[in-house]
């Protein structure tokens, strides 16, 4: 659908939920697809600020408070390009400076980009596979009146094979990507819950560590006030 490039990618969060694992996930499958070269291109949309006005809250307090780490991340590196729309106001002023901020974080993708649109391997295949079927549908056109309704008809059937055998490699990329995608976020996932299962663990130790020197200090303050009991004396522990 991009002719000529994507210029901005926008990606949407409501400031209505937190901040969750498939939304991360989402943006790991984002940069798995696209490349981490897109995070030059992104501008993170946050909608819901009607809620956060009528609760008297700006959208850095609501990044302030709670901010988890992935979202900090994502904003640190898109360069913290955001912005903030309401979802219910009905004033045309406050609309259009929303509409204006976001354009002008749009233009300033532009400028550090050098006016050159996002591409790499994948959107490369697909503008290929455009291209090429645009040129085929041309040729044909050019040639009615001069060839044979089934000569036509034949050409029309090689247009749709080629077409199909390049949105077969297309799927196939998407699919390898994504697995890579599944595979890093299975491991990441894994190593975090075996993280947990550690500190657990040492935590667990500690505690019965603790308990055994509780109960060894208890054992020698028991034994020392029998000694002193014993003596008829005092003692100063």
């Amino acid at each position: 659908m991009a002719k000529d490039g994507i210029h901005a990618v926008l990606v949407v969060f409501s400031v209505r939920t937190r901040f969750s694992q498939e939304e991360e996930a989402a943006l790991r499958s984002l940069q798995t697809l696209f490349g981490s070269k897109i995070l030059d291109y992104m501008i993170v949309v946050f909608t819901g600020g009607d809620e956060l006005e009528d609760n008297d809250e700006t959208l850095e307090d609501y990044l302030g408070r709670e901010c988890p780490q992935p979202l900090k991340e994502v904003l640190k590196l898109c360069e913290n390009r955001r912005v903030l729309f309401d979802n219910k106001t009905k004033d045309l002023l406050k609309r259009a400076e929303q509409m204006q901020e976001l354009l002008s974080l749009v233009n300033r993708v532009i400028e550090q980009n050098a006016g050159q649109p996002y591409s790499d391997e994948l959107f490369a295949e697909i503008q290929k596979g455009e291209m090429n079927f645009r040129d085929q549908q041309e040729e044909v056109n050019s040639l009615k009146g001069n060839i044979s309704i089934r000569e036509i008809s034949e050409l029309k059937e090689q247009m749709q094979i080629q077409y199909e055998e390049q949105l077969k490699r297309v799927t196939e990329m998407v699919e390898m990507k994504l697995k890579e995608a599944t595979g890093n976020l299975e491991r990441r996932l894994a190593e975090e819950h075996a993280a947990r299962l550690r500190a657990e663990e040492n935590a667990q130790s500690e505690q019965r560590k603790s308990n055994e020197e509780i109960r060894m200090l208890r054992e020698s303050l028991e034994k020392a006030q029998e000694e002193l009991r014993k003596k008829g004396g005092c003692a100063i522990l």
